[in-house]
Order: C-alpha cells, then sequence, then structure tokens
C-alpha cells in the first residue's frame, strides 16, 4: 500500500532546496581539499589543506584534473585562477608520506600518484585557456608542478621556491627535467643538485615567476582577473603588468644569486656530479665550499640521476620529460634512498640519512642507467 503525502508547492521547494544543499554538502565535503568555484567567466582552483599547507594529494588530483577538462570545453569560461588557502603556502609539495607507506606495502597508490600528477602537470603545460597560478606562499615539489607549466605565475615577497628532492632520495620532478634546465646558464642544475631556496622577487629574476606583485595587492589582482570579460593571453598579461608596476617592494635588493652568477656557470659546468664536486673543492671560495657541504648531504644515487636528468631534459619536450621522469619516479619507489631520506628529513627528524650506496663512486652507471630504461606496458601515456 502506498500513501501519497499532499505537500504545498512551498514546502516542495523547501525539500528540493536541503536535498540541494544535502548534495552539495556531500559533494563539497568530498573534495573539500580542493575547492572550485566559477567567478564570472573565470574558473577558480582552491588548494584546501592549510594545515598541510596545501600539500597535495592523489584525491586532490583527482579533482582537479577533469574540472580543469570541463573548464576547458566550456564556453562560459576565460580563464583559470589557482591559489592556495590560509596565509602560509600555495603548495608545499605532494604527500610524500602517503606515498611512502604505499611503496613500501607495494600498494598502486606510488604508481597512480605520480603517474596521475604527472598527467595533470602536462595538461596544465597545454592549457589552452589563460591560466594563472598565484604561487603567494611555500610553493616547492608538487605545487612547483601545478604552477610553473601554466602560462602565467605570480610570486610575491611571501612566495619560498625550492625542489628540495635531492635531501630525500629523490630527484627534482614534476616537469623539472624541462623546466630547470631552461633557466640562464647552469642555475637549473644548481638548484636542481642542490634543493637551494629562492624567496620572493628571485623567483621571479629567474624566469619561475612570470610577474611580481606585492601580497597585499594579490586579492585586488584576484577581483580584477576574474571580472575580466573573454580575456586573451595578451590581455591578462597587461593586468599582470600593471600590478607588477604598482608593486615596488624589494625592487631595490640584488638577486641573491647576482655575485655567484658566473661561479655557478663555471663550477657546475661539467660531465658528472664527481667533476663538479672536483671543480668545488679545487675553487676553495667560501661559497665553493658551502655547495660542497650541501652536495655531500645529498643521496648520492639522486644526484647522479638528477645531473642526467636535467641534462637530457634540455633536448626533450616536456612530454618525453615527464615519461622519462615516470620511470625515474618508479626507480626510486624500487629503490633504498627514498625511504631512508623521508624517514631521516619527514617521520624521524634526525637528518641523518643512511645513503646506500653512500657514495657517489658506488653508484654504478648500469644502476642510473636502468632507471631510465623503458618500463614497457607501464610507461606514462600522455
Amino acid at each position: 500500500m502506498s500513501f501519497i503525502i499532499l505537500t504545498s508547492p512551498h514546502r516542495l521547494r523547501s525539500i528540493c532546496r536541503m536535498k540541494r544543499i544535502q548534495g552539495h554538502m556531500m559533494s563539497s565535503k568530498a573534495g573539500s581539499e580542493v575547492l572550485f568555484e566559477k567567478v564570472g567567466n573565470a574558473g577558480v582552483i582552491t588548494l584546501n589543506r592549510p594545515k598541510a599547507l596545501n600539500a597535495l594529494n592523489l584525491t586532490m588530483i583527482r579533482h582537479i584534473y577533469p574540472q580543469l577538462k570541463k573548464w576547458d570545453k566550456d564556453s562560459e569560461t576565460d580563464l583559470v585562477v589557482i591559489k592556495g588557502a590560509g596565509e602560509k603556502a600555495f603548495c608545499a609539495g605532494g604527500d610524500i608520506r602517503a606515498i611512502t607507506e604505499a611503496g613500501k606495502t607495494g600498494d598502486s597508490l606510488a604508481q597512480d600518484f605520480f603517474r596521475e600528477e604527472y598527467i595533470l602537470n602536462n595538461t596544465i603545460g597545454t592549457y589552452p585557456k589563460p591560466y594563472v597560478a598565484l604561487i603567494d606562499g611555500i610553493t616547492m615539489g608538487g605545487g612547483v608542478g601545478l604552477s610553473v607549466h601554466g602560462r602565467f605565475r605570480v610570486a610575491t615577497e611571501k612566495t619560498l621556491f625550492a625542489m628540495p628532492e635531492t635531501g630525500i632520495g629523490l630527484f627534482p620532478d614534476v616537469g623539472g627535467g624541462y623546466f630547470l634546465p631552461r633557466l640562464q646558464g647552469k642555475l637549473g642544475l644548481f638548484l636542481a643538485l642542490t634543493g637551494i631556496r629562492l624567496k620572493g622577487r628571485d623567483v621571479q629574476r629567474v624566469g619561475l615567476a612570470t610577474h611580481f606583485v606585492q601580497s597585499d595587492k594579490i586579492a585586488s589582482l584576484e577581483k580584477d582577473l576574474v571580472d575580466l570579460k573573454s580575456p586573451s593571453n595578451i590581455d591578462v598579461a597587461q593586468l599582470l603588468d600593471s600590478y607588477q608596476e604598482q608593486s615596488s617592494l624589494d625592487a631595490e635588493k640584488p638577486f641573491v644569486l647576482q655575485e655567484q652568477t658566473e661561479a655557478i656557470d663555471r663550477l657546475f659546468s661539467a660531465g658528472s656530479v664527481e667533476e663538479i664536486m672536483e671543480n668545488l673543492k679545487k675553487d676553495g671560495s667560501a661559497f665553493a665550499l658551502k655547495q660542497t657541504e650541501t652536495l655531500s648531504k645529498m643521496s648520492p644515487t639522486s644526484l647522479k640521476l638528477t645531473f642526467r636528468q636535467i641534462q637530457e631534459g634540455a633536448r626533450m619536450s616536456l612530454q618525453e620529460v615527464l615519461v622519462m621522469e615516470y620511470r625515474l619516479s618508479q626507480a626510486c619507489m624500487r629503490g633504498h634512498d627514498f625511504y631512508e631520506g623521508v624517514r631521516a628529513v619527514l617521520i624521524d627528524k634526525d637528518q641523518s640519512p643512511k645513503w646506500n650506496p653512500s657514495t657517489l663512486s658506488e653508484v654504478s652507471e648500469q644502476a642510473i642507467e636502468e632507471c631510465f630504461s623503458s618500463l614497457g606496458e607501464r610507461d606514462l601515456k600522455l
């Protein structure tokens, strides 16, 4: 027997509205770590894990990728803006702990995360609509992948850029093999091997950001961006240029590596990591000794992988680089140093990793060669 309940149109509307709200709450709960909104003609992505410095996990990647595809096809979305929640970070990297646990147990996350992250990096690198990353805060590793391949990257005085992967037994991935060797001189190789941090205006000076805008102007810039009607890349560039012109903060400060640029080009011009170490020891300057000390703490395997990654990447397309880096990521998952590096730096925090092999001379050419070899059916497909 069925009961028919007669409901007034007003009450029916209320029930429908409640259901819509509940549905929205459920969908936003599923994706609460990354938020999407349509503001004017712009799609706005907010990385929403401020307590975890907006670190990127697989769930977030699986929300961002289809949303970018959807906005690409939507005639009413003219540009995409991506930003981080909270005061501290745009995105401090990938969710390394989860990947470590997965790699130890043979869970597929260790493959899925890198594969889907690199596919997302490629989507950003080939995005046909203006893509603006507001990198106002810490931007490392996975956060670099979400920004550097986009057409516009806006740094502020709070931006802190680094690719510190050699210190955890990894390599500067997310397309690092593409954008790093394209920086001036040997700067990209230097950043890749040492994991040195760049701040504020310097991120724009080296070309990792396209613009520098003071942090207190970012909210106003975002409002002006979403108000643009059917903007071309030129329109977006002009708006960003105008904001950059109003941002004089730190303009007088010289580039942090200005006095070392010539030394970096000279000392890091070498055929191997061992040669670089020789160059640094021979040079003997305070700067060279500091780099020797830094490099001696890094995973010898990671240093050799990174050196070759940067060399090869200089001649490759972004797609070829990402295929190569996927092979390297899986080699690191099979190896020892990544787990040891994460333990020493992020878990026990004793900062004393026991690398294996422990010296550059013990890392064989054959071992490196194997890391670059095809995975056959399991290779990354873009």
